[in-house]
């Protein structure tokens, strides 16, 4: 049972850090509500497993705070929906039909896709649209949130612009080899949200720990 459970707090680790991107021991046991003493021994056992990794930073003239963030082992051992066969297959297409055929087919299939999306979206305001995308998107495998920019209308349902984060990437192995899928990706949300300006501000191929965008209305 106490193996279990400690399993289950490392897990809530790795979730904490793959969703804030980084984080010391006390942030850490505050929002896991355990004692700093516990979380230390786990980030230890992760840091022996090289899940994750952690930087010494100087603040004033108290001791180094350590900041941990994750490795790339420890991200790639979170759950996703990707595989290698989605790479393969693509290489394969490329083979046969070429890069630039293989990538129009890949618009096609974002194309498809917003359409799907706008379809369940309905016709609702532009918050209610971004909530219920949120909700899509984390069905298929994202971790995705959104957060309202004019907090002006944070009561409002007339709010114009959002930023929708998502902190990890479903097709991650499938960006890494063809970077284009992102761009598709971008164009599959502007197609989604017909009446937004789109613009990615963060990108998890780049090195970032999330890929984020910046949702604002055509009138803005």
């Amino acid at each position: 049972m106490a193996t279990t459970q400690q399993a289950s707090t490392k897990q809530d680790i790795l979730q904490i850090l793959l969703k804030r991107g980084q984080a010391t021991a006390q942030e850490l046991a505050e929002g896991l509500e355990i004692s700093p003493q516990a979380i230390r021994r786990h980030l230890k056992d992760l840091e022996a497993e090289e899940l994750i990794l952690h930087q010494s930073v100087v603040s004033g003239m108290g001791r180094p705070q350590h900041i941990y963030k994750l490795s790339k082992k420890g991200r790639d051992r979170l759950p996703n929906n990707y595989d290698q066969f989605a790479v393969s297959f693509l290489n394969t297409l490329v083979d046969t039909l070429g890069y630039e055929q293989a990538g129009s087919l890949l618009r096609k299939h974002w194309e498809r896709k917003a359409q799907e999306y706008r379809d369940r979206l309905g016709d609702v305001s532009l918050r209610d649209r971004v909530i219920k995308l949120v909700e899509l998107r984390r069905e298929e495998g994202y971790m995705t949130e959104y957060f309202l920019l004019d907090e002006n209308n944070v009561q409002s349902n007339h709010s114009s612009q959002f930023m929708l984060t998502e902190h990890n990437c479903a097709i991650s192995h499938v960006a890494s080899s063809f970077p284009s899928v992102c761009g598709h990706e971008l164009e599959m949300f502007a197609a989604t949200l017909e009446d937004c300006q789109i613009e990615r501000t963060h990108w998890i191929v780049n090195g970032e720990h999330r890929c984020g965008y910046l949702i604002k209305a055509q009138d803005d």
